[in-house]
């Protein structure tokens, strides 16, 4: 479906616009997964149309932004290409990439770091891709590692590049030197046979990651504790079952409070961009006590656990807003306790509390139904369905909001009823959205038809329709040649992205 959207692109003169596009939702952090966007970017770098593949080789290092994406746009390449080999356009791009790194301030270091960090992805290691582009280069820091990597230490060090850089006044200070010793650290942790000795690495050198650590030592207490002084906040909240299995976050130790103190730090959780949605995810998955894809085991941290949902709560103040007018319905079936397809530890209850919780929280403008047979509530029929308007506010909690949704009275759902219920109140929304679980049917008026019929009545000629099916294994609502109607079949952490960028993006985009 990629290839033939692209194709037909590129086939209209329009194949500059598809690259432009790949590079701003890669730059800007746009996609909700960045597979998607290497696997368009190698489609236009496999293009027939020089304009675009010219202009997807210049953003190779804009999208590109580590060896692992790298290596996954090697492959998808391939993958469009089977048996044809490298030819010079790909060769020039890979070397590129490479070659990019020495043009940015200290970054041949943050090169040398990322090599050794990302060894292999993908069935590639750096010395595949060295040897399959051909590289040349004519700084010598680089030059150094592709040395170092190909015919190894001891050739790199007796080098000619080498002996002349030495013999230079000034070498001790230069950026070559510290890419020395930084491979020379990464080597001695790599060969390092002791966890007092690789526990004491990591605490003296910050750019010391889990990745960097023998596989041996991943089961040590020792080291997992000098890598929670520096680890990244993401990676910690990936982590925490791990450290609770080692003993680690025991009560009162130093571990668990440098864990909690990192966790409600607004500052990380604004740089670290973690939507609510992913924190509640962690939070559920953390307080199970045990891992959905292992047999991985651990006591539940009460402080950790407290800290995850007080990070949660926090999280909101990032989430930027669409400044759109959104009415939001409900499903409130009994069957929404059901989990989410692919966030097993959410309901789809708790998912669909969660967002609407954002988008209360964020947007100025936001009401909320349910569909509902109790007529208690003040509701308007539509057809056989009711619909039962809300009262909530961005003070309520996860707790409150499931409350309020669990007081009403489940009805037959119909996509429809939102946008009906809209027309027949004269109400004025930018977007409708619609939570339920496999339940996505309708009445005797289709869900794209009635959205027509909205934008005619109300004169919002760009509403949307977004129809999120959580435990559903596929349906279909949105009209395919409407652009601003959507279908969300199961839910995880990336489609709270795909759902802001659908509602503030370009109808065409």
């Amino acid at each position: 479906m990629v290839f033939i959207m692209i194709s037909r692109f590129v086939h209209k003169g329009q194949g500059s616009m598809v690259v432009e596009t790949i590079r701003n939702f890669s730059v800007k952090n746009k996609a909700c997964k960045i597979k998607h966007i290497l696997y368009a970017l190698a489609l236009c770098c496999c293009s027939n149309d020089p304009a675009t593949k010219d202009g997807a080789y210049r953003i190779l290092p804009a999208v590109c932004r580590t060896p692992s994406h790298l290596f996954q746009f090697i492959k998808y390449h391939q993958d469009n290409k089977p048996g044809k080999g490298w030819g010079r356009a790909l060769r020039r791009g890979v070397s590129k990439w490479y070659k990019s790194y020495g043009q940015k301030r200290g970054g041949n270091l943050k090169l040398a770091i990322h090599m050794t960090k990302y060894k292999a992805r993908c069935g590639f290691t750096h010395k595949d891709v060295f040897r399959l582009c051909h590289i040349k280069t004519d700084n010598e820091v680089l030059g150094y590692m592709i040395c170092y990597v190909c015919q190894g230490k001891e050739k790199a060090e007796n080098s000619r590049l080498m002996m002349e850089a030495r013999r230079r006044e000034g070498y001790e200070q230069s950026e070559l030197k510290k890419v020395v010793d930084l491979l020379q650290l990464f080597e001695d942790a790599t060969r390092c046979t002791d966890e007092q000795s690789m526990a004491r690495l990591i605490m003296e050198h910050e750019c010391l990651v889990r990745e960097h650590v023998p596989t041996g030592f991943l089961k040590s207490k020792k080291v997992w504790e000098a890598l929670v002084r520096h680890m990244p906040m993401t990676a910690m909240i990936r982590s925490l079952g791990k450290l609770s299995s080692l003993d680690i976050l025991e009560r009162g130790s130093f571990a668990e409070a440098i864990t909690a103190d990192k966790l409600v730090n607004q500052q990380l959780i604004e740089s670290a961009r973690i939507h609510p949605f992913s924190l509640l995810v962690a939070l559920k998955s953390y307080s199970k006590g045990q891992s959905e894809h292992d047999r991985l085991q651990w006591v539940v941290n009460p402080r950790v656990e407290a800290a995850l949902e007080e990070a949660f709560y926090l999280s909101f103040k990032y989430v930027q807003s669409t400044r759109k007018r959104y009415l939001l319905a409900v499903d409130v079936s009994g069957s929404m306790s059901v989990p989410v397809i692919g966030t097993p530890s959410l309901t789809v209850k708790e998912a669909a509390a969660a967002m609407m919780m954002t988008t209360v929280r964020t947007e100025e403008r936001c009401d909320v139904v349910a569909f509902s047979m109790n007529q208690r509530h003040g509701v308007n029929q539509t057809g056989t369905n009711s619909i039962a308007h809300l009262s909530v506010s961005p003070q309520d909690d996860l707790c409150k909001m499931m409350c309020t949704c669990s007081s009403i009275t489940p009805g037959r759902i119909d996509c429809a009823a939102p946008i009906l219920d809209a027309i027949e109140n004269k109400k004025m929304y930018d977007v409708f959205m619609v939570y339920t679980d496999s339940e996505t049917s309708y009445g005797p008026i289709h869900p794209s038809e009635a959205l027509k019929r909205y934008r005619t009545v109300s004169g919002i000629r760009d509403a949307r329709l977004i129809v999120c099916g959580m435990a559903s294994t596929g349906f279909s609502i949105a009209d395919r040649n409407d652009p601003l109607m959507l279908d969300i079949v199961g839910f995880d952490s990336g489609a709270p992205m795909a759902i802001h960028e659908f509602v503030s993006g370009e109808p065409n985009h």
